[in-house]
């Protein structure tokens, strides 16, 4: 499920790494699950499921807000990772590309959120982005997945991403994520599940972060 640009090993290895994590010796890494930057999609609309749909394939086209500054937790994040992960959606590489110095980083699908795939109701139903996100989210995770990534297939994509988020760190190297809301906790859910302990948690707004480290 990996994107075509992701860069090769090589560049990986122009991130940097301290010689502890270069030799993979030393002290297990830390864990750093980040949410992407304020899109610059307005959500101060009224909508049918119809173009809740449309709203939401444009979103997941779309990159972030102008103008915007990472907080300085997060940049401190990517300052300090020497492995830099992010979606492949617009707006996760907008903001990878404001804490990677430069750097180069890992562009991934395996990243990408967990799909919200609108129900079919009248057109007379319309609500804005936030309320149909609440909705599909829980028709989604109860079986709704009109054609689309179901619950059980993200789960095993995030258990997947989890080992390999836990390889790096395993290997001496601290990691960031720079990814999306809801797929993020799953992540870490699976984290946890694996004995790593959320030591740092700012919640899931745009910019925020969780800090994972095995006790």
């Amino acid at each position: 499920m990996s994107d075509a640009d992701q860069p090769a090993a090589a560049d990986r290895s122009r991130l940097d790494p301290s010689p502890t994590a270069a030799s993979g010796i030393g002290a297990c890494g830390s864990i750093v699950l980040a949410r992407h930057g304020e899109p610059a999609l307005s959500r101060k609309i009224k909508l049918d499921a119809r173009a809740y749909d449309r709203w939401w394939a444009a979103y997941e086209a779309g990159g972030i807000l102008p103008g915007q500054t990472p907080p300085e937790p997060l940049m401190q994040a990517g300052r300090e990772a020497q492995v830099l992960f992010c979606s492949t959606r617009r707006r996760a590489i907008e903001t990878a590309e404001a804490l990677a110095l430069a750097r180069p980083f890992i562009r991934d699908a395996m990243f990408v959120e967990a799909p919200l795939p609108a129900p079919h109701t009248p057109a007379f139903l319309r609500l804005g982005p936030k309320a149909w996100g609440v909705i599909t989210r829980f028709l989604w995770y109860f079986g709704h997945s009109a054609g689309q990534e179901s619950r059980k297939a993200a789960w095993a994509r995030a258990r997947t991403v989890a080992d390999r988020l836990v390889g790096e760190a395993e290997a001496g190297r601290d990691v960031l994520v720079v990814a999306h809301g809801f797929f993020n906790g799953m992540v870490g859910v699976e984290l946890t599940r694996r004995g790593w302990r959320c030591v740092r948690d700012r919640g899931f707004r745009y910019w925020s972060t969780r800090r994972f480290e095995r006790p």
